[in-house]
């Protein structure tokens, strides 16, 4: 192949294998590129290893992973230019797409780009989050799908959203008991009027009750409406402390897993200036986007969980959409057979949309978890900054945004440019001015958004011109 094509996608999630897919059978000449080695994204990771190598632990995580197969063997099948291990650091609108892969950098040039990365944690800054031992369910869901790993020793899961309840089912099926599960937020009230969309969701409902049972079979103790919570220990984890009915508990502890939820993985779309909007009902920043994808950029568009949640099934038919759109865009199809051919893919992200009202308000955070009370809770890990030095600088130096925030702190400018902090950030930001969020805006994100070596961009225009970069 060449260092140009009709779409170029990053991200192998579920949005970007199918959006590749549908794309190659309308006859666009398609590049993947993903960081990393086997396709799947972080929900189906490590898939086709495990259903070849240990297929029996297809039952520990669960059918809505297995489904995931069958979709990374069509995406295998496919016409497809698949470049894994592959980061991708730096995007131009005009089609340039900037990446390195086995110890080179190149550049390839794309006529469209769909931006796929998916979902990624929300911050969840308590008071000795930062201790070794201390984990997101993220990365324990990670360890176990890709390597079978299951925590040894007494550990609790504590935060809010269906991956705590999830991973603590799958951890069961594993042969391990968390001792307990802390739920810090449950708002039935606020969610009981979005039911009926939620129940029209296929399977939502009834999966949702099946591990609420598969829980308490297991005599795990389900401590809902956990009001503080505090992770202490010295060069370990050794103790969370906790608040429950108004008492102060605590449990001795070996590991701590924590999630607040998922947030849109949103750095490349912030490098690009796409416009973007706050969503108040997932609390996050979102791409504005079309009913197809598009982005405020004409040539790049956003797929899955990148552009709002909706989960794994709704990040796939997102991703069929938007192959759609790029087809007509680019003269593959008309019009006409677009929204023909686009029905079915449109009408089941309808569907998956229809539960999420349900879910954002069943599960969204308070604002303890979101802006710390604690003076001393770290905030920033990059550069160790805290709670109390945010609120400092806002009051008494009228720090009026986050990115006047990295020339007091340097807050948001170390290695994960600003991905564990920029959330909590704002939150604080806004909190301590009286203003929403939408109007403290967000941390302005500049390329490299990977780490690239000064190497890498000495050698880029010759490997580039030498066709050395392994495309």
């Amino acid at each position: 192949m060449t260092a140009t094509c009709d779409l170029a996608i990053i991200g192998a999630g579920p949005a970007g294998m199918a959006a590749a897919t549908t794309a190659a059978y309308l006859g666009l000449s398609t590049v993947v590129l993903d960081e990393q080695p086997e396709p799947g994204g972080q929900i189906y990771r490590g898939i086709e290893r495990l259903a070849a190598t240990r297929s029996q632990h297809l039952k520990i995580l669960g059918p809505d992973y297995a489904t995931g197969l069958e979709l990374v063997r069509a995406f295998r099948k496919a016409n497809i230019d698949y470049l894994d291990s592959t980061q991708v650091w730096q995007v131009e609108p005009d089609g340039r797409v900037f990446y390195r892969r086995n110890g080179a950098a190149g550049i390839l040039t794309a006529k469209k780009i769909l931006i796929a990365p998916g979902a990624m944690e929300r911050p969840f800054a308590v008071p000795g989050w930062t201790l070794p031992g201390v984990l997101t369910c993220g990365a324990g869901q990670t360890m176990l799908k890709a390597n079978g790993l299951a925590p040894k020793g007494r550990f609790v899961l504590a935060g809010c959203g269906p991956l705590l309840l999830l991973f603590a089912a799958q951890l069961v099926r594993a042969g391990v008991k968390p001792a307990a599960i802390l739920e810090t937020t449950f708002n039935r009230w606020a969610a009981l009027p979005h039911l009926p969309g939620f129940l029209a969701a296929s399977g939502y409902f009834g999966k949702g009750l099946a591990l609420l049972r598969e829980l308490k079979a297991a005599g795990i103790p389900i401590h809902k409406g956990v009001t503080r919570v505090a992770i202490t220990g010295d060069t370990q984890v050794r103790e969370i402390e906790f608040v429950f009915g108004g008492e102060t508990r605590r449990e001795p502890v070996d590991t701590v897993f924590l999630h607040q939820g998922v947030v849109p993985n949103g750095n490349l779309a912030w490098s690009l200036n796409l416009a973007h909007e706050w969503d108040e009902a997932q609390r996050c920043f979102r791409p504005k986007l079309d009913a197809w994808g598009r982005s405020s950029v004409p040539m790049i568009l956003v797929a899955g969980d990148a552009g709002g949640i909706v989960g794994a099934a709704g990040a796939e038919a997102m991703g069929r959409v938007a192959a759609f759109a790029i087809a007509t865009d680019l003269g593959k199809i008309s019009t006409e057979e677009c929204s023909e051919r686009a029905s079915a893919a449109r009408a089941s992200l309808a569907k998956q949309r229809a539960a999420r009202p349900f879910l954002d308000a069943l599960y969204r955070p308070h604002q303890r978890w979101l802006a710390p009370p604690d003076s001393d809770t770290v905030v920033c890990r990059c550069e160790e900054v805290r709670t109390g030095e945010i609120r400092r600088l806002v009051t008494e130096q009228n720090c009026p945004g986050p990115n006047q925030m990295k020339s007091f702190v340097r807050c948001g400018m170390g290695p994960c440019q600003g991905r564990l902090c920029g959330l909590t950030v704002v939150e604080l930001i806004a909190e301590c001015r009286g203003l929403p969020i939408s109007e403290v805006g967000y941390y302005r994100i500049r390329p490299p958004v990977k780490p690239v070596t000064v190497g890498d961009l000495a050698t880029l225009d010759v490997a580039t011109r030498h066709d050395a970069v392994g495309l």
